[in-house]
C-alpha cells in the first residue's frame, strides 16, 4: 500500500499568512517592549520545540514497545521532529535578548534580589553562567537533531529495502534516544524555563515538563492524523485507532494532574520558602483565573470527557479535546515563563501573533516533510497489524 500526500495551496498560503502575522507581531513587539518580545519568542519557540520532541518520544516508544497499532502513521511524528533544527536557530537568536529575561546574568542590575538571594545565586554561578549555558544548548540540539534525523533515515531506508534490519536498528537507537532525550530535556527545561526565576527550584518541574511535552506532542500527532483522515488519507483508521489515541490522552492527563498536584503540594509537605513564593506570584500577583484554567484545560476536561468509552471512540470528541490541549499547553507555558520573564500578565496581539507565526512555520515544515516520503511505511513489519487494528 503506497500513499503520497501533497501540501495543498490553501494550507501553504494559510501557513505563509500566519508567518507574516508573526513577523508583524514581532516587529511591533520590539518597537514597544523588547523584554516582552523576547519572552514571547522563547514561549512560542519552546511551545513547538516541546511538541516536536514529544512527538519524537512517542515514535521511539512505539519502536521500543514494538507497538503494532501505531505503525501506519509513524511518518507523522517523524515529520514533526523536523522542526527541531529551526527551533535551534530561533533559540540561538534568542541569546541576543538573554540579558533582558534571565536575571541571573546581571543580578545587580535586576534589582530584585535581597542579600540572602545574592548568596544563593553565588552558589549557583558554576552552573548559571552564559558560556556554560550556551555550551549546554549546543549539546542539547546536537543530540536531538542527530538522533531524530538518524531515526528518520532508518525509516525511509526501510521503505526501500524491507526486511527486519532497519526496524531492529530503529528499535535499538530508539532505546538510546529516549535515555538521551530524557537527560537533555530535563536540563534544557531547567536552563530555559526554571532559571527565569533562579532562586526558585523544584525537583518535579523538569519531569512535569518532559511529561507535558509527551502529552501535547501526542495531541498534535492525533490532530494531524484526524485532519489527514478527513482529507481522505489514512482511510483504514477506525474507532479502534481513535479509542487507543483517547487512551493515550486519558492516561497522560492523569500524569499531568499528578505532577501538577505534587509540585503544588510542595508548599506544605516540603515547607520550602522559595517554592511558596513561586505560587504566591502566580496566584496572588499574576492571575488566579489563569492558574485554575491551566488545570481545567490540561487535566479536568480531558479526564472527564475521555473517561466514558462511548465518547473516547468518537473522532469529533477526540478532535475537540486535542484543540483544548493545544490551548492548554500555551496556558501552561505562559504561566511558567511570563511571571519570571516580564512580571506582567498581558495577552494581546503580541502573544497571539507571535504564536501564530511559529504555528505557521511548524505547519509548513511538517507538511513539507510529509510530502517527501510515502505516508504509509510500506515495509514496516507491523503495518498490516496497524491497518487491520480492531477492538475485538
Amino acid at each position: 500500500m503506497e500513499e503520497k500526500i501533497s501540501c495543498s495551496p490553501k494550507l501553504k498560503y494559510a501557513s505563509l499568512a500566519m508567518i507574516l502575522i508573526g513577523i508583524i507581531a514581532t516587529i511591533l513587539a520590539f518597537l514597544g517592549d523588547s523584554q516582552r518580545a523576547w519572552a514571547n519568542l522563547l514561549l512560542s519557540n519552546y511551545y513547538f520545540l516541546s511538541i516536536a520532541l514529544g512527538a519524537s518520544f512517542f515514535l521511539a516508544i512505539q519502536y521500543i514497545a514494538q507497538a503494532g497499532w501505531s505503525a501506519a502513521f509513524k511518518r507523522i511524528p517523524e515529520a514533526m521532529s523536523r522542526y527541531i533544527p529551526l527551533a535551534a536557530i530561533f533559540m540561538f537568536v534568542g541569546l541576543l535578548g538573554i540579558k533582558q529575561i534571565y536575571p541571573w546574568i546581571n543580578p545587580e542590575e535586576a534589582g530584585i534580589f535581597n542579600e540572602h538571594e545574592f548568596h544563593l545565586l553565588h552558589h549557583k554561578e558554576a552552573y548559571l553562567n552564559v558560556p556554560f549555558f550556551i555550551i549546554r544548548m549546543v549539546f542539547y540540539f546536537m543530540v536531538w537533531i542527530f538522533m531524530t534525523f538518524y531515526l528518520r533515515k532508518l525509516s525511509v531506508a526501510e521503505d526501500r529495502v524491507g526486511g527486519l534490519e532497519y526496524f531492529k536498528k530503529s528499535e535499538y537507537y530508539s532505546k538510546v534516544y529516549i535515555f538521551l532525550l530524557a537527560f537533555t530535556f530535563i536540563f534544557a527545561s531547567i536552563d530555559w524555563i526554571m532559571s527565569l526565576e533562579p532562586i526558585w527550584f523544584s525537583t518535579i518541574f523538569a519531569a512535569k515538563n518532559f511529561m507535558s511535552s509527551f502529552y501535547h506532542g501526542t495531541a498534535v500527532i492525533i490532530l494531524i492524523v484526524i485532519l489527514l483522515h478527513n482529507k481522505g488519507y489514512l482511510s483504514f483508521m477506525n474507532k479502534a485507532h481513535w479509542h487507543d489515541f483517547s487512551k493515550y490522552l486519558f492516561m497522560l492527563s492523569i500524569f499531568f494532574g499528578y505532577f501538577w498536584y505534587s509540585q503544588y503540594m510542595l508548599l506544605w509537605y516540603a515547607n520550602i520558602p522559595e517554592e511558596t513564593s513561586y505560587y504566591v506570584l502566580r496566584r496572588e500577583h499574576f492571575s488566579q483565573a489563569h492558574f485554575v484554567i491551566n488545570l481545567i484545560l490540561n487535566f479536568a476536561i480531558p479526564f472527564v470527557v475521555l473517561l466514558p468509552n462511548f465518547l473516547a471512540r468518537k473522532k469529533g470528541i477526540l478532535l475537540a479535546i486535542v484543540i483544548i490541549l493545544l490551548i492548554g499547553h500555551f496556558v501552561d507555558l505562559y504561566e511558567q515563563i511570563m511571571p519570571g520573564a516580564t512580571g506582567e500578565y498581558k495577552i494581546g496581539f503580541t502573544e497571539i501573533g507571535i504564536w501564530l507565526g511559529f504555528a505557521g512555520i511548524f505547519t509548513l515544515v511538517t507538511m513539507r516533510t510529509l510530502t517527501k516520503a510515502n505516508i504509509i511505511p510500506v515495509n514496516h513489519p507491523y503495518l498490516q497489524e496497524s491497518i487491520q487494528h480492531s477492538e475485538h
